[in-house]
């Protein structure tokens, strides 16, 4: 069974920096794509940012320039600095493990969570 396990959720004023990371069991690592998902309160699910197997990234519009996200194949984790953090950032994060079997047909694997809190 694939297990994803989060880190380095917490609490930061507005304009500061925190690093989620996300170990992953090796079985599908390095050929899956890696995200990270957020739901704020009152707010749907989305996708926050999102590495390929070859290290391609895309990231939603409100935090481009502000997030990165990397990974490491051969520590099988997958990282996301946050800078100059809003209070609209403030969410429980995911993270995200998609393999695509065929056609429509994906694997997908989730953590469990970390809450991130920003204070105006």
């Amino acid at each position: 069974q694939v297990q994803l396990v989060e880190s380095g959720g917490g609490w930061v004023q507005t304009g500061g920096s925190l690093k989620l990371s996300c170990a992953a069991s090796v079985k599908f690592f390095s050929i899956s794509t890696m995200g990270w998902y957020r739901q704020g309160p009152g707010k749907q699910r989305e996708l926050v940012a999102s590495i390929t197997r070859d290290g391609s990234t895309n990231y939603v519009d409100s935090v481009k320039g502000r997030f990165i996200i990397s990974r490491d194949n051969a520590k099988n984790t997958v990282s996301l600095q946050m800078n100059s953090l809003k209070p609209e950032d403030t969410a429980v994060y995911y993270c995200n493990q998609n393999r695509r079997l065929s056609g429509t047909s994906f694997l997908n694997y989730w953590g469990q969570g970390t809450q991130v809190t920003v204070s105006s």
